[in-house]
């Protein structure tokens, strides 16, 4: 007997968003940065189960501009149960940019360390960090900030 994966998005499972966050940010596929956030929102969006989550979000957005994906046509690539690997061969098959794998390889470790670059983006950031951890030093670029918000917003002490 095969056990399921922890987050069973990898095989086109649902996650449920009302009872844990999607996958971090950081986490990858197929190179991609945020594409399997992205997955668990999505999948979780048909579901009606994205909690607090909102796929398509300015973030997501990155990813959709930068890969040439149109995010409702991943949307409906992801109602039809697809995993992880198939989404992925669905847009290396359908992107309108196919960035190389260097591209890629840039473009991730470029947001792995964004940080908040305008007035209103660090206030925002500020805001944020004040609410899910204002004792934590570590918190320096969005994906922190989201790995702890993730964290915190599910019982974890920051």
């Amino acid at each position: 007997m095969s056990k399921k994966p922890k987050n069973g998005s990898r095989n086109g499972a649902i996650p449920d968003l009302t009872q844990r966050p999607p996958r971090s940010p950081r986490v990858r596929l197929g190179g991609f940065v945020i594409l399997p956030r992205i997955l668990d929102k999505g999948r979780a969006t048909l579901a009606g189960k994205q909690g607090e989550y909102h796929y398509n979000c300015p973030l997501d957005q990155h990813f959709f501009r930068f890969a040439g994906i149109d995010s409702e046509a991943l949307k409906k690539q992801l109602s039809l149960g697809k995993g992880d690997g198939e989404i992925l061969g669905w847009i290396q098959a359908n992107s309108k940019t196919h960035p190389n794998p260097w591209q890629v390889a840039t473009w991730s470790t470029y947001h792995e360390t964004r940080v908040p670059t305008d007035v209103e983006s660090r206030e925002y950031f500020t805001g944020l960090h004040k609410a899910a951890g204002p004792g934590r030093e570590d918190i320096a670029s969005w994906f922190d900030l989201l790995d702890l918000d993730d964290y915190v917003s599910y019982g974890g002490k920051a």
